[in-house]
């Protein structure tokens, strides 16, 4: 039987865990009070375009806001659900 953990998922025969991703397209995100660099981002909410691969070890998203003209690629940890 499998154990749901905050994250991922634990097989009791495995051990081990498997890392899932907290968002998925469409789902709408904002950044995290300990960004570094928010002055530099449109304040508000972002839609969550599309996962991306892992980069050191970590999930990745393209986000949109509606406030720019543009896409962003951020590392999950960066973010937080509305």
């Amino acid at each position: 039987m499998d154990d749901v953990l905050a994250g991922g998922i634990m097989t009791t025969a495995q051990q081990h865990t498997i890392e899932m991703p907290r968002f998925g397209a469409g789902h709408m995100v904002r950044f995290t009070e300990t960004f570094p660099y928010r002055r530099n981002v449109a304040a508000g909410n972002y839609e969550v375009l599309a996962r991306l691969p892992t980069r050191d070890g970590e999930f990745q998203y393209r986000i949109k806001s509606d406030r720019e003209p543009y896409q962003r690629v951020v590392k999950e940890g960066e973010l937080e659900r509305v």
